[in-house]
């Protein structure tokens, strides 16, 4: 149960209802508990830990009403966008104990000791993943439960098998709370060990627990400044350690010609690049910063994306600080040379300084926008984005490589068909660029399943080997260990021969070194 002496979660204080920032000693306490419990969080049954998942899920679920109450009050965002995003929350957790039970993510190999192997005698060799330790996660402000408290960093980590601390995003702070409330209860409830989850809340609470020897992991979702401020922190710590941050993405669509040729195709295109410009205020990882569109058809397309926004009604934003970052980057993009307004959405401010905003259109070249670079090639949070047109499309893959290194999605529009040399040739640029790649769609919406990948390289995050959303997402809080010749009794269950876990096991058969040669 819960050490009342060290409160895992702060307190509401002051008639706001939110805590203060967690002091020094509290960070030093909260990182002893996670540490402290880690060796016996590791060791749980992936079963048991399947049903705390379970049981986090479900308390959550019953918690509903009250929560999506704090978080409407706490980010502006309607009812329904968060009654499906909690439910989300809820899948991803459940997933997660499905995706332990079944465990595969255990990678388990046994190589049988075999003295007729090709290079010469070879011991018994038996590979598994363990949990990494304790992990920092750092919630994101857009998705108060997806990507915050209890979202899918702290999902993944929990089923990997690693204690969380999370440190708790300042834009909903008593959404926070109640959340981590209801989490740890739930946890404590299902038998898991004292301190595998606790909140903290603060910057320098962030910072100070990043470059504790204990903490071995960072998760982030956030700014792409914040982001390498805190990836620089864990890099440079005497140990080093991994961290997962996901920083900054413009998420380019580029429409070939044969698409955009079809009767109607240009009024179908804007309609979807307007939802998805537009949702939650513009304020998605995912949304689609850039329209690439054919010169010839981009008068057009570009009508038909004014026409998709010009009905779209005015929406909050999360925070006053996002809200004043966004009509900078918005002066900053439409001040450009060779950037025309198509569509002038603005941004209001009301009497809590709270930013009120519909969405912003721009259109420029392929020219322009090289010549204009950062000013408007730079992620602008919120409900803006940019319709391009090019003249050739031979130049898109050399576009996308030099324009757009790094990016959490790439989407291509294609006519039917349309799988020439080039076609290729670009589809393969964007698979390098790009952590998810697609085909007619919109990259608002990212579905919790186990073969979606939210990660891509540099700036989109810090480390494009992982995903943080979908099952792959627990190992990467994991780490390989192999055991050689080791006494049966001694081997985690998951390599034993009576396989106690009752998990997948990869088993080299007797003699299959002596294939090797004829394979090569």
């Amino acid at each position: 149960m819960t050490d009342t002496t060290t409160p895992a979660i702060p307190t509401p204080t002051g008639s706001g209802g939110a805590a203060g920032p967690t002091a020094a000693d509290d960070v030093e306490a909260l990182a002893g508990r996670a540490a402290a419990s880690s060796r016996a969080f590791a060791q749980t049954a992936p079963r048991d830990r399947a049903r705390a998942l379970v049981a986090v899920g479900d308390a959550l679920a019953a918690a509903a009403d009250e929560l999506i109450d704090l978080a409407m009050a706490e980010t502006g965002l309607a009812r329904p966008r968060l009654t499906g995003e909690l439910k989300r929350t809820v899948v991803q957790l459940k997933l997660f104990a499905e995706t332990i039970v079944d465990g595969a993510y255990l990678d388990a190999r046994i190589d049988p000791a075999d003295p007729e192997f090709a290079l010469g005698a070879r011991p018994d060799l038996r590979r598994t993943l363990v949990p990494l330790g304790p992990v920092l996660n750092y919630a994101g402000s857009n998705f108060p439960f997806a990507f915050s408290v209890a979202g899918g960093d702290t999902a993944a980590a929990l089923a990997a098998g690693c204690p969380v601390i999370v440190k708790g995003h300042p834009g909903h702070p008593q959404l926070s709370i109640r959340t981590a409330a209801i989490v740890a209860e739930a946890l404590a409830v299902a038998g898991m060990p004292d301190g595998v989850f606790q909140l903290a809340l603060g910057q320098e609470a962030g910072v100070a627990l990043l470059k504790d020897d204990r903490i071995r992991a960072g998760s982030f979702t956030g700014s792409l400044r914040a982001g390498r401020f805190l990836a620089d922190v864990a890099a440079a710590r005497p140990r080093p350690i991994p961290f997962f941050g996901e920083l900054g993405s413009v998420n380019p669509v580029f429409v070939f010609p044969s698409a955009a040729a079809g009767a109607g195709a240009a009024a179908t295109i804007g309609a979807g690049f307007a939802a998805s410009i537009s949702g939650s205020a513009g304020q998605l990882c995912t949304k689609p910063g850039f329209l690439f569109v054919p010169a010839e058809s981009a008068a057009e397309l570009t009508r038909a994306v004014a026409s998709g926004v010009a009905g779209v009604p005015e929406q909050r934003m999360l925070n006053p600080q996002i809200a004043s970052g966004f009509v900078a980057r918005q002066h900053t993009v439409l001040g450009a040379d060779g950037v025309s307004t198509v569509v002038d959405g603005g941004t209001r401010l009301d009497g809590d300084e709270q930013g009120w905003v519909t969405p912003t259109v721009a259109s420029t070249t392929v020219a322009a926008l090289s010549a204009a670079g950062s000013a408007v090639l730079d992620e602008a949070f919120g409900p803006l984005s940019v319709v391009v047109a090019y003249d050739d499309v031979s130049e898109l893959a050399a576009l996308a490589a030099e324009l757009f290194p790094g990016n959490l999605t790439s989407t291509v529009f294609l006519g039917e068909g349309d799988e020439s040399a080039l076609v290729h040739e670009f589809v393969s640029v964007l698979s390098e660029t790009s952590g998810r790649v697609l085909f007619g769609g919109w990259p608002t919406g990212v579905a919790v399943t186990p073969a979606m990948q939210h990660g891509g390289p540099y700036p989109a995050t810090t480390s494009d080997s992982g995903t943080s959303v979908g099952s792959a997402a627990i190992t990467r809080f994991l780490r390989a260990v192999t055991y050689q010749d080791a006494p049966q009794p001694l081997l985690p269950p998951q390599l034993r021969d009576d396989n106690p876990w009752n998990v997948p096991q990869t088993i080299s058969p007797p003699g299959a070194s002596a294939t090797w040669g004829a394979l090569v």
